[in-house]
């Protein structure tokens, strides 16, 4: 029998695959609107010299939806979310975050626009605390003021207070206080991915990408980040983009499935849908295990 909280886990999913699937079913007939698509990526290309990375891909992410990229290693994963984030910017096709078009945008300003990441490899200030991390995620939402700020009075003050309490909640939130004045640098590699995690929601996102959030955690870390994602899912009402390997938690917690393969779109539905597909069967195993 598994755990209680992994028991706990497992029914929250289906709870929301039902939701999805009655929702879904309900637009079918007309009975409710069709829900707002966040982003919109239309046969966009990538190409490193000789190497196809990216080829005419396309999907939507809806709102609220958590959407799930996976396929084989170096099926182009990684560099479809750098293009969707402004790392990468795609030699064909164009990207909409809304009615906005945001190929060619910076990071900076696409992270200020809303949209916000955590990373495969994990980039934080490792010599900085886990407070000091998620402050520094605080800087878009900071106005400064030259004056105000050199004598820390007044209004400046008060900004202060509401950012700190932004990152406690994200603290509470993440169950994070009994590293919160930890040197990133010194902790586990499962505790430092939700550092990232957490920074990235000191951003205020309204789209989230989680490039492999669980990578390298054990089990346990495993389920207690899946519960996280289903959280921010549920509490905050944004959709969610994650790309990971662990099919398990994938085909639990994601409402739809985009399957790359030498970075081509092969399959896109639901996880009942996707884990039946023979191409996404090939892709995983080879054409002998059809």
């Amino acid at each position: 029998m598994p755990p209680r909280h992994i028991a706990h886990l497992h029914n929250r999913t289906k709870q929301r695959h039902v939701t999805v699937k009655a929702e879904n079913m309900k637009m079918a007939k007309g009975k409710i609107s069709t829900p707002e698509v966040k982003l919109r990526v239309e046969s966009i290309s990538l190409s490193f010299g000789g190497v196809q990375a990216l080829a005419d891909v396309s999907f939507e992410v809806r709102n609220p939806e958590i959407l799930a990229i996976i396929g084989p290693n170096g099926a182009g994963k990684t560099c479809l979310l750098n293009c969707i984030s402004g790392f990468y910017k795609p030699q064909k096709g164009m990207i909409y975050y809304g009615d906005k078009k945001i190929v060619g945008l910076p990071p900076y300003r696409i992270s200020s626009i809303g949209i916000s990441r955590t990373f495969q490899n994990i980039q934080l200030y490792s010599g900085m605390t886990t407070v000091d991390n998620l402050m520094a995620a605080r800087h878009m939402h900071i106005k400064p003021n030259l004056f105000s700020s050199s004598i820390y009075f007044g209004p400046t003050h008060r900004r202060e207070i509401e950012h700190r309490k932004a990152v406690e909640r994200i603290i509470d939130f993440l169950e994070l206080e009994p590293i919160r004045k930890k040197v990133v640098g010194m902790l586990p590699y499962g505790q430092r991915k939700k550092i990232d995690l957490a920074r990235a929601l000191a951003q205020e996102p309204q789209l989230l990408l989680l490039d492999e959030p669980m990578a390298g955690m054990n089990y346990e870390e495993k389920e207690d980040m899946a519960r996280y994602i289903l959280d921010i899912a549920d509490l905050r009402k944004i959709p969610i983009v994650l790309v990971e390997h662990d099919m398990g938690v994938v085909m639990d917690i994601s409402d739809r499935v985009v399957v790359l393969d030498f970075g081509q779109k092969i399959a896109e539905g639901t996880p009942d849908v996707i884990k039946v597909n023979p191409k996404v069967i090939s892709a995983y195993l080879g054409d002998a295990a059809i």
